[in-house]
């Protein structure tokens, strides 16, 4: 289990992130959403161990996450920051590639291969990294990302993702969360922090709502996605529905000038 134990985080003495509990569990896609200004990203990198907590503690199967070495730690999670970039003139299979220097002899180039046919990027294999589209070069480096997973393990593992599918299409975006949701199975807990809010309430299991550097709600999608707490986490009225002919929810939010339309009418 991946937990964060009363994290506090300030700059200058001015908290960022205040008394924040959180687990994650393997076998569960647990999103992060909230307001700009929220402190999901601050939250996400002190999850991750790129930047310390100023009070609290971090645990990754019950070991405090500064007691890893580098090499340890890049066993048990794999993280994708919101922007990443690649100043060698690599090529798309060389970027994925970048995913096993942590442990070299136990990848061979099928499970790359695999990877890269799963986000549909194995036509780009020869190409410049550089030379890609934005959405093209977000799933190379969500293959890097990946491959460092990939194999199957006997203990828990973790993949932490900060936006992973802003830059992609519509299609490419369900083809990315179904794929999330199949590495539960290989004992894997991912988390990742999202905005698009109909994406998570059909994707995710769990939800961690923040809000001025505080979580308001967190727990199933089922019992706490609902419109009262996200018109009061993004104060702006938001409809959450259930679909009548099956699964899955529908999130929808109208246009301000209906709404104060509607408002004017009242009066």
């Amino acid at each position: 289990m991946l937990q964060g134990n009363n994290i506090h985080f300030c700059i200058t003495d001015r908290p960022i992130i205040g008394d924040v509990n959180i687990k994650l569990e393997p076998g569960k896609f647990t999103v992060i959403i909230g307001p700009n200004g929220a402190g999901k990203s601050t939250l996400f990198k002190i999850l991750s161990g790129d930047i310390p907590c100023s009070k609290g503690e971090v645990l990754y199967n019950g070991k405090p996450v500064n007691s890893f070495s580098s090499q340890q730690l890049a066993r048990i999670r794999a993280v994708m920051p919101q922007h990443s970039s690649v100043s060698f003139p690599f090529s798309a299979w060389e970027v994925v590639e970048l995913g096993t220097l942590n442990a070299p002899q136990e990848f061979d180039q099928k499970e790359i291969i695999e990877v890269m046919k799963k986000l549909q990027i194995w036509h780009l294999r020869d190409r410049s990294y550089n030379l890609l589209s934005g959405g093209e070069k977000q799933r190379v480096q969500l293959g890097r990302v990946l491959i460092q997973i990939w194999k199957k393990q006997a203990f828990p593992r973790y993949l932490l993702l900060d936006e992973p599918i802003s830059s992609m299409d519509v299609s490419l975006q369900h083809l990315v969360l179904d794929l999330l949701n199949e590495l539960k199975t290989r004992n894997i807990g991912v988390l990742s922090v999202l905005h698009d809010l109909s994406l998570v309430g059909n994707y995710a299991d769990e939800v961690i709502m923040m809000k001025n550097g505080n979580v308001s709600f967190q727990g199933n999608v089922a019992d706490v996605f609902t419109s009262y707490n996200l018109e009061f986490l993004f104060g702006y009225p938001i409809q959450v529905r259930k679909f009548n002919d099956g699964p899955g929810l529908l999130v929808h939010s109208l246009p301000l000038h209906h709404i104060n339309h509607r408002l004017s009418q009242v009066q």
